[in-house]
């Protein structure tokens, strides 16, 4: 018995570029690629890629248990909802009942972010910190910890929670779980929905909404970086291992960073203060450090809270991807892409926010 592979998030930045890259990657190994749909629009989109498109309700329990296992699927490609952990235990609890009925091993892939893994989630920054590492969530401090994102929210702690969730249960449940990490994601997607980056973006919609491009300090935090195309082909590498029982490590040990280096965000900042500039966006393409005022502006635009925005656009993340040579992965583009690149990101996503009015005022 071959595989059937479910994938979330198709519409989505990253999930529609995997979709896209799915039938050129020539993978075997499976039977059938599904893809979650909301609309009927999105299910007819899906189909042009080859995907068969499935709609259910992923926080529904019963709905999940019924379209996994009526359909046999043993791999799923998580690509929604990184936040909270609902919908990731329905899907374990569903694969659990293929693994019994099919005696096929199941795997679940789940796309978190680097934020779990930097500074904002406890993990010291001072030295680089390999994505191979066993049992990461033991590198976090314990201090930190305890106030990790500094947000009002209910529970700050749930993003790591979640991942740890996932890799708990799925050990638990016997099934092979992989946590996919993606960074600051950059270029078009070649998907059928959403095509701009969260993170990238979100630099922009602040700088609209204070007419400058801020940062949040001066002492030059630096970031990973990865080109959406070489994300794709991280995660279709890890695919092609799965379906091909390379054993990929998984569990307490199955954390996958898809970067090529890192970037100084200052750097980034300064070429998205150029790109605005020379659009008539914002009058002074300088970058200095937000103030109190600036910071509330900041907060309106990406319609977070002010303790928020340096979450969003900032911070230290020492995470380095070493699993990705293990699988024959290695990033085309190199780090310092994202600064060439820059002025084509930000017409992109001027484009969008124009299209949406989202943001976008002048």
């Amino acid at each position: 018995m071959s595989h059937n592979v479910l994938l979330t998030g198709a519409s989505g930045y990253l999930g529609g570029s995997l979709l896209a890259a799915w039938k050129p990657a020539a993978l075997s190994g499976f039977t059938t690629l599904y893809a979650l749909v909301r609309t009927d629009a999105q299910a007819e989109a899906v189909v042009r890629y080859g995907a068969v498109p499935l709609k259910f309700n992923a926080y529904d329990k019963e709905e999940v248990r019924d379209a996994v296992v009526q359909h046999r699927i043993t791999i799923v490609l998580n690509l929604i909802d990184a936040w909270k952990s609902d919908s990731q235990l329905n899907f374990l609890a569903a694969l659990f009942e293929v693994q019994k009925l099919s005696g096929l091993q199941t795997h679940f892939v789940h796309t978190t972010g680097a934020k779990i893994f930097s500074e904002w989630a406890g993990y010291a920054v001072d030295e680089p910190l390999p994505d191979s590492t066993a049992n990461l969530p033991d590198y976090r401090t314990e201090k930190t910890a305890h106030d990790l994102l500094k947000v009002p929210l209910a529970n700050p702690n749930q993003p790591i929670e979640t991942n740890e969730v996932v890799v708990q249960k799925g050990t638990e449940l016997g099934i092979r779980t992989y946590l996919f990490v993606p960074c600051i994601v950059y270029g078009a997607s070649e998907g059928f929905g959403n095509q701009i980056s969260i993170q990238t973006a979100d630099i922009v919609r602040a700088a609209l909404a204070t007419h400058r491009v801020y940062k949040l300090s001066d002492d030059k935090p630096n970031w990973p970086v990865c080109h959406i195309q070489d994300n794709t082909q991280y995660y279709i590498a890890l695919i092609r291992a799965i379906l091909n029982e390379k054993n990929p490590d998984w569990g307490a040990n199955g954390h996958y960073l898809a970067a090529s280096g890192s970037v100084v965000w200052d750097d980034l900042y300064e070429k998205v203060a150029q790109a605005l500039k020379r659009r008539g966006r914002i009058e002074d393409d300088s970058v200095v450090v937000a103030d109190k005022t600036a910071l509330e502006a900041m907060a309106r635009g990406l319609g977070c809270s002010k303790d928020f925005v340096a979450i969003r656009l900032a911070g230290r993340c020492s995470l380095t991807p070493e699993h990705g040579v293990s699988l024959g992965w290695k990033a085309h583009y190199p780090p310092k892409h994202i600064l060439d690149e820059a002025d084509a990101e930000v017409e992109r996503i001027l484009k969008h926010l124009d299209t949406s009015h989202d943001g976008s005022s002048k």
